[in-house]
């Protein structure tokens, strides 16, 4: 007989913590709890009355649970929770969720598209992914997630969880979990987001005795005081407040009728005698005793596959005919003790994981070892392939029959067969359990993989830690070859994490093990590594090192054709990448060819990754070489189609960086807001670091000083002093900004500052200044002459539309010096369309050309000088428009004056009577300047800017300058 209580007993206070979460939920106002305490202590019941609130308020409600087998499962608990969501209701269809389906298609398999190939999507895309559903399921009435039993969940579950947890305080999404005290990930976890008041965590502790008694109650339908104060108090002691223990000792003394109604009420018979159960494993020993043989023999093989188990997986072991099991797993759920399992038809679960426990603990240790045994023999020998499920039972069996080492195989296969399907916290986890199980020749080679997997999995300095414990092998054995290519993958993944002193070790380290003479594909491996870790600043080899771009890309070549003929695909695009970057050296067709190589065989290997990336890198050579963003558009759609988030946010940064140079400053922002914060949430540097560049040019080619500092900052904070960016800083964004502040000077000290650096380290960017900016600020200067154009102009970054258009300014500008205005005309016509893309550079261009146009007698200064006062004016670039219009003076033009322009003054300024021109030098005013230095950047006089600075002080009752400058600052006011 069982005995539930129909109600929750002593838990109010819970319950109104769980009411108030979901009542900020419905604000938008994202929460996190976590439910905590030992097994049986109510912690599903209180996440069932959550379920059934949320349920009420209109919230969509998604709900997991871990596996409690001892497997490791990647995702169980969300795959689960989302399977209960959408396997009736089938696959969202919101517009905002089509670029995340790919992903979230590792959690529900039916969502991807037919033919589409799998994409090993990292652990922050899939948690970005899952954050945008629930925030976009809870865009109406808040939605509701819940994950119970985390203690037994993987570590991959834990990273989602703590990214959602990390992100949802503005997102309409309450995150419930439950775990027992145990250690491990989920309860580091737990600890770690309470110490940083992210989230809420109630430890749930026994019921008092009032409440014990009032439970008693509630499962009887008795009034608590009509409870026999025999059974109230035996029930006390032995379940201790626990809710499950006292149910089942309560139904065990139904069962046997030492407790039962009779007319007056319910009475105890025979309380005080020695047939009590004394725990709850002779509990579960009596139940088991009332049952049949068979399905008690049902029950104890279950209880040994786990409190979860197949009914496929239990017939092997059982031998059981299909009715006969059918027949017998139908008896044990009439008697309470299983129950189908919701989430999977062809899996049971026991009611509690104590029950499981409690019936294996009802087994002699000789006998529960024979019982594992068999079990695992019956799995190991049913002519069945095992997955990495399978693996890890017969693991679990093997060692509760006492085969360490047998397990530790198991354990072993089955995290090396995650690691290849990228799930590679569990597989750190399944080999750090096969690592001390391990038999003494066979623990170095799953120290091995657990070094890679590891590195793989993010923890760089413990995968190395392990490597440099490893026992040494005899140079130039087999063992030797197999570590070598250990050190190879960890040196690869230090280059990816920009660590390359640590890169540079494990090449050494691998180099000594293969010796001169490597194998063909350990070779090739070797080269390609070395390669890209030779691109890296402060690559860290000793000594000075000449490049020899001949040698290198040589070397590269061979390594590719190697690692082709040895059936190596993923170090062949990797090379085939490699060469494409040293090739721009002699041209971007060159440097296209090699992408295109690595295309093919990224398609013929179905290496859909390796694919996406070769059509980023082929859409951002077009891009370069055209400013044309089509075919790089192209390739972002196909990064959304995979799901590969990482690869779309790089194309982002591409994307955004070409509408700053084309001016279109919209499209620019809307992609920088959408993706700068996203690639930080999920650890992608590389991309954030270049959204933010893209961010600060942006404000730069606007002339906004004050929001490219800003952006700077936040661009070093980033760690992009330290990267290959420093060339496009200090040119494309500084140098050019400088050069709308009219400050030649500076933007010449920026250029050099790019050149330098890339003296000093291999730089494969071309829009740093040095092919197009530098080379027509020289000739302007008069520093350059025609040699040193046209060697820029013969190298490959000067055949790229935004260098070319400089480039042409330079050349028109020495012909026109030399006499030739025909030849400096024709140069400017070439220079219209090429400049075309951008608007911003054509008319900066014009500007800088026309004094050395109206100094020389060629080309249309005048003209020129219009145009661009007119667009700098409209674009609230004042310094240049100031400068255009003394210019124009000087050359004796006349010069319209721009009465508009009070649009452009916030109300309050406007109402105190300040004009267009006081305007302009207000705006100036935040970054603290000079006179002289508003003169110089708005082409006045000294005595004019101290006039405008006077009048100021009086219509805004500022003090003195300081207080003036200071008021300019709060305003923030920003040039339309």
């Amino acid at each position: 007989m069982r005995a539930t209580s129909p109600v929750i007993v002593g838990r109010d206070e819970e319950i109104g913590l769980l009411s108030s979460a979901l009542d900020a939920v419905q604000r938008r106002s994202g929460r996190a709890l976590f439910l905590l305490g030992e097994a049986g202590i109510g912690k599903s019941r209180l996440v069932g009355e959550c379920a059934y609130r949320a349920y009420g308020l209109g919230m969509p409600v998604l709900r997991g649970r871990a596996t409690s087998t001892g497997l490791v499962v990647p995702f169980r608990p969300l795959a689960e929770a989302l399977a209960s969501r959408f396997r009736a209701a089938g696959t969202p269809t919101d517009p905002e969720l089509a670029p995340y389906h790919p992903a979230l298609a590792r959690l529900v398999p039916e969502w991807r598209k037919d033919g589409s190939p799998g994409y090993p999507e990292t652990v922050v895309e899939l948690a970005e992914a899952l954050l945008r559903l629930l925030s976009v399921l809870g865009r109406e009435a808040g939605c509701a997630i819940l994950l119970e039993d985390l203690h037994d969940c993987d570590t991959e579950t834990v990273a989602v969880v703590e990214y959602v947890i990390d992100n949802l305080a503005d997102l309409p999404i309450l995150l419930l979990g439950t775990l027992r005290p145990e250690p491990g990930a989920a309860l580091d976890l737990v600890r770690s987001v309470e110490r940083r008041h992210a989230a809420t965590v109630r430890e749930l502790g026994p019921l008092r005795d009032d409440r014990v008694r009032a439970l008693t109650g509630a499962c009887l339908e008795a009034r608590p005081e009509e409870i026999p104060e025999s059974v109230h108090r035996r029930l006390a002691e032995r379940a201790a407040g626990n809710p499950y223990l006292l149910e089942v000792l309560l139904a065990d003394l139904l069962d046997t009728g030492r407790l039962r109604r009779t007319d007056e009420g319910w009475e105890a018979v025979d309380q005080p005698g020695g047939s009590v159960p004394s725990d709850i494993v002779r509990s579960w020993a009596r139940r088991l005793e009332r049952l049949d043989e068979p399905v008690r023999d049902l029950l104890l093989a279950s209880a040994t596959l786990g409190s979860q188990f197949s009914v496929t997986v239990l017939q092997i072991v059982t031998g059981f005919e299909d009715r006969a099991l059918f027949t017998h797993l139908r008896s044990a759920v009439e008697a309470g003790v299983i129950a189908p399992d919701g989430a999977a038809p062809d899996r049971y679960t026991f009611r509690h994981s104590l029950t499981a426990e409690a019936l294996i603990s009802s087994l002699a240790p000789a006998e529960r070892a024979s019982l594992a045994r068999r079990a695992a023999g019956a799995i190991e020998h049913a002519g069945q392939p095992l997955d990495e499920d399978g693996r890890q039972l017969v693991a679990s069996l093997q060692l509760a029959a006492g085969n360490r080492a047998g397990a530790a195989r198991q354990f072993a296969e089955a995290g090396r067969r995650m690691l290849a399907s990228g799930a590679h916290g569990s597989a750190v986890v399944l080999l750090e359990r096969a690592h001390p199980l391990a038999a003494e020749t066979d623990r170095a080679a799953v120290a091995e993989s657990l070094a890679v997997a590891r590195a793989e999995g993010g923890d760089l300095d413990g995968a190395l830690a392990l490597a440099d414990a490893l026992p040494p092998v005899p140079a130039r054995s087999e063992a030797a070859a197999r570590r070598g290519l250990i050190h190879i993958e960890l040196a690869w993944a230090a280059v990816m994490a920009e660590r390359p002193a640590d890169a540079a070790l494990q090449v050494e380290a691998a180099r000594v093990l293969l010796g001169p003479s490597p194998p063909p594909g350990r070779r090739a491996a070797l080269v390609v590594v070395d390669g890209y870790l030779a691109l890296l600043p402060g690559h860290g080899r000793p000594g000075p090192e000449p490049r020899d771009p001949a040698g290198s890309e040589r070397a590269v070549r061979e390594a590719a054709e190697t690692a082709e003929a040895e059936g190596l695909p993923v170090v062949a695009c990797q090379a085939w990448q490699l060469l494409a970057l040293l090739r721009r050296e002699e041209g971007f067709d060159a440097a296209d060819a090699a992408l295109e190589r690595m295309l093919s065989i990224s398609t013929e290997h179905a290496l859909p990754v390796w694919r996406v990336e070769a059509l980023v890198r082929l859409g951002a050579n077009a891009f370069m070489r055209t400013g044309d963003a089509a075919r790089l558009l192209s390739a972002r759609a196909a990064a959304t189609d995979l799901g590969a988030l990482l690869l779309t946010r790089t194309v982002d940064g591409l994307l955004a960086m070409n509408a700053v140079m084309c001016a279109r400053w919209e499209e620019a922002q809307e992609i920088i807001d959408r993706s700068a914060e996203a690639s930080a949430r999920v650890g992608d540097r590389s991309a954030h670091r270049y959204l933010l560049l893209a961010g600060a040019t942006m404000a730069a080619h606007r002339g906004r000083r004050r929001d490219m500092d800003r952006a700077l900052a936040a661009f070093r904070r980033a760690g992009g002093e330290q990267s290959l960016l420093v060339p496009l800083r200090s040119g494309l964004c500084r140098a050019f900004g400088a050069l709308l502040e009219e400050d030649r000077e500076r933007a010449a000290a920026d250029l050099e500052e790019a050149l330098a650096w890339e003296a000093d380290h291999p730089s494969y960017y071309y829009l740093s200044g040095r092919y197009g900016l530098r080379p027509l600020l020289r000739v302007l200067a008069g520093d350059a002459d025609r040699a040193e154009l046209e060697e820029a102009r013969a190298t490959p970054g000067g055949c790229l539309a935004w260098n070319r258009q400089f480039l042409e300014l330079a050349s028109a500008v020495l012909l026109g010096r030399e006499g030739d205005a025909a030849g400096a005309a024709r140069r400017m016509a070439s220079f219209d369309g090429r400049s075309a893309p951008f608007p911003v550079a054509r008319h900066l261009g014009l500007r800088l050309v026309a004094d050395a146009a109206r100094a020389d007698g060629w080309g249309e200064p005048v003209a020129w000088l219009r145009s661009a006062e007119e667009f700098f004016y409209g674009a609230g670039v004042q310094p240049v428009a100031s400068a255009c219009r003394a210019a124009l003076r000087q050359a004796g033009a006349s010069v319209g004056q721009h009465r508009g322009g009070w649009d452009r003054i916030p109300s309050p300024l406007r109402s105190s009577g300040v004009t267009p021109r006081e305007y302009e030098v207000f705006v100036l005013l935040p970054e603290r300047p000079g006179n002289q230095q508003i003169a110089r950047r708005l082409s006045i006089s000294p005595r004019t800017v101290e006039k405008h600075m006077a009048s100021l002080l009086s219509k805004t009752g500022r003090a003195d300058r300081a207080a003036l400058c200071e008021f300019a600052a709060e305003c923030a006011v920003e040039p339309a």
